[in-house]
């Protein structure tokens, strides 16, 4: 359908050649996993219109002391869809999948990016392995969103195969959604949106404008990281930090913050801040 052949990055090659990949067969359907280093398994889902790669900059700092463990969510990247358009299916597959990989007893971190924040959320009120959650500009909150400008329609640049346009239309959406500095609008940036939304098959844009996050993480009786970039056109970061806390039993629960000098794709544009976070965020028990 698309007419896209793209210049793969070193690191993406050089993580792709070192990921240990499982193709989890289910009763639903197939689910990609990446698998990297050793320890405290710490499970990464990546946003809307993404794939594994979201997490491109972090894996190798996160897998020097965790099993570090990316799926394509179902309808994504190398995975297959989900058996129905909607949320709870998609949540299914995946943790069905997940069970071929976890250890009975192992106790997982579970972190999510955007629309993965969301799935993460829901995934961890499902399961009773999941520890503590982090949530990374997640969806569903349900609050305001500060938009930047409009988003250009990359399909008909993707379809044509005029690989000049389809960079211009997907270097303005990045800095429109994704990114807060021009300078963050790198190579890799583009390589890894490109590929994920081409790849993309399951519409999450309604689901992530819903309101259910707050109630999800409110269900959650473990340590909840809720991080927004400041520039973050997806919400107004206080006012969602605020949300999510009111409705828990134990709002002390909820650690927050938001990170100066970033935009939405905050494990991309404030890597090396994330990865900290993580790292400390797991450390703690």
């Amino acid at each position: 359908m698309w007419n896209v052949a793209l210049d793969i990055p070193p690191l993406v090659s050089d993580l792709e050649a070192r990921a240990k990949l499982h193709r989890v067969k289910t009763r639903m359907g197939t689910v990609a996993w990446r698998e990297f280093g050793s320890g405290p398994p710490l499970v990464l889902l990546h946003g809307g219109h993404g794939s594994w790669l979201h997490w491109v900059k972090n894996i190798e700092a996160l897998a020097v002391r965790h099993r570090v463990l990316l799926p394509d969510l179902p309808g994504y990247g190398d995975s297959d869809g989900p058996v129905a358009a909607a949320l709870d299916s998609l949540v299914l597959q995946l943790s069905l999948s997940l069970d071929a990989l976890i250890e009975p007893g192992d106790l997982v971190s579970l972190a999510g990016f955007s629309f993965g924040g969301l799935v993460a959320a829901d995934l961890a009120v499902a399961r009773r392995d999941v520890e503590r959650l982090l949530v990374l500009g997640p969806a569903g909150h349900g609050g305001k969103r500060r938009p930047r400008g409009d988003l250009r329609n990359w399909k008909p640049a993707a379809a044509s195969g005029d690989m000049a346009l389809l960079e211009e239309v997907m270097r303005h959406n990045l800095l429109a959604h994704m990114l807060h500095s021009p300078d963050a609008v790198d190579q890799l940036a583009l390589f890894v949106h490109t590929q994920s939304c081409v790849m993309t098959r399951f519409r999450s844009k309604d689901i992530s404008r819903s309101a259910v996050l707050p109630a999800l993480l409110a269900s959650f009786t473990g340590p909840v990281f809720a991080a927004w970039g400041e520039h973050d056109v997806t919400a107004e970061p206080r006012a969602a930090i605020l949300s999510l806390a009111l409705p828990r039993a134990n709002p002390a629960s909820l650690t927050s913050q938001v990170i100066r000098d970033a935009g939405h794709w905050v494990q991309f544009e404030a890597s090396g801040f994330v990865n900290d976070i993580l790292l400390n965020w797991t450390r703690e028990r």
